[in-house]
């Protein structure tokens, strides 16, 4: 396959994008995922309604930085006039991309009409996207969608085939319904239905958790592009893995040691860019440090534990502590 995806004229390799998650994919997450190896980041979804509305926050979401890029700014909402004006305020930050939210199965931004509430009405989708496309100029937008909003109206195909018309850059498909939320399998049948229907890139996403599914999404789909949500979680390594091994380089697994301190590195990052106090800048980062204690020896007495965090000579003092744990283990083996 090609090294590189064009999606209007941004360049991304064609390795593994990080997806957009609301809450968790700020922009420390974004910089340690960019800084092993992820070829293309989304930012939090952003409200376009909120945006008009001068949403305090709207500088603090939409502001790319030279180290993200290529990076797309993510916007929901489910009034076209809205959504244009939006996307008029967007491009002051120049955003590489602008992407639509129509898969967020949330109840908060679903009731309102938008994220994957959208599913159900194809019509008002395109009509969404067009008005996007038409205030971007030439700044591509793309959409990213999920298979449908129930198990008897899987109708992805149909709405890429709307959004492609309407003038969508791309579409990225998340292989779950509405209603599955993350729970079930992502259904790669979806995806390749997708890539069969349109002619613009499609992005896969959905259960991947290592090169091997990733492989799989590529092979299986046919897709331009994988994008990685939950399998990022404390494991920023997976970009790094999967560039290295689909260009047939070998891949050394980070060691504990290593994983502990790109924690520290990651909660540092936190602490610099928030504009809170340590202890309450803390909380924003207890979910992280939890996560990348996942998956070892007493992980889940340690992962309760850094949900007490409230200052960053702790998170070292229990990271060392972690270690230790581990270490003893081993040399009981023996």
């Amino acid at each position: 396959m090609s090294d590189t995806l064009k999606i209007g004229k941004v360049s991304i390799e064609r390795t593994a994008a990080l997806a957009p998650m609301a809450g968790v994919a700020d922009r420390a997450y974004r910089l340690m995922c960019k800084k092993y190896g992820a070829a293309y980041v989304v930012s939090e979804m952003v409200s376009a309604k909120g945006i008009c509305y001068s949403d305090r926050k709207t500088a603090e979401l939409c502001t790319v930085t030279d180290e993200e890029r290529p990076m797309a700014v993510q916007l929901f909402g489910s009034e076209p006039d809205f959504m244009a004006e939006a996307v008029k305020i967007v491009l002051d930050y120049a955003p590489d991309i602008i992407d639509i939210n129509m898969g967020c199965p949330v109840p908060k931004v679903v009731g309102t009409g938008a994220g994957s509430a959208l599913m159900k009405d194809v019509k008002l989708a395109a009509a969404v996207a067009e008005a996007a496309v038409k205030a971007a100029g030439d700044t591509p937008v793309t959409v990213k969608i999920r298979s449908g909003w129930s198990a008897d109206s899987i109708n992805a195909p149909e709405m890429a085939k709307a959004l492609e018309a309407a003038g969508a850059a791309a579409i990225a498909v998340h292989g779950r319904t509405r209603d599955m939320f993350y729970s079930g399998e992502s259904d790669m049948n979806v995806v390749k239905a997708v890539r069969n229907a349109v002619s613009v890139p499609v992005i896969g996403n959905g259960d991947i958790t290592d090169f091997r599914s990733c492989a799989d999404m590529y092979e299986r789909t046919g897709c331009d592009l994988v994008m990685i949500g939950r399998g990022s979680y404390g494991n920023p390594f997976i970009f790094r893995e999967i560039a290295a091994q689909l260009r047939g380089e070998a891949y050394t697994p980070p060691t504990l040691e290593e994983k502990m301190d790109v924690m520290l590195e990651h909660i540092r990052l936190i602490l610099e860019l928030s504009e809170k106090c340590e202890e309450l800048a803390m909380h924003e980062a207890r979910k992280h440090a939890a996560w990348y204690m996942n998956g070892y020896y007493g992980s889940a007495k340690f992962r309760g534990r850094c949900y007490q965090l409230s200052s960053y000579a702790e998170a070292e003092a229990l990271a060392a502590e972690f270690i230790e744990l581990q270490r003893q283990r081993e040399i009981n083996k023996v």
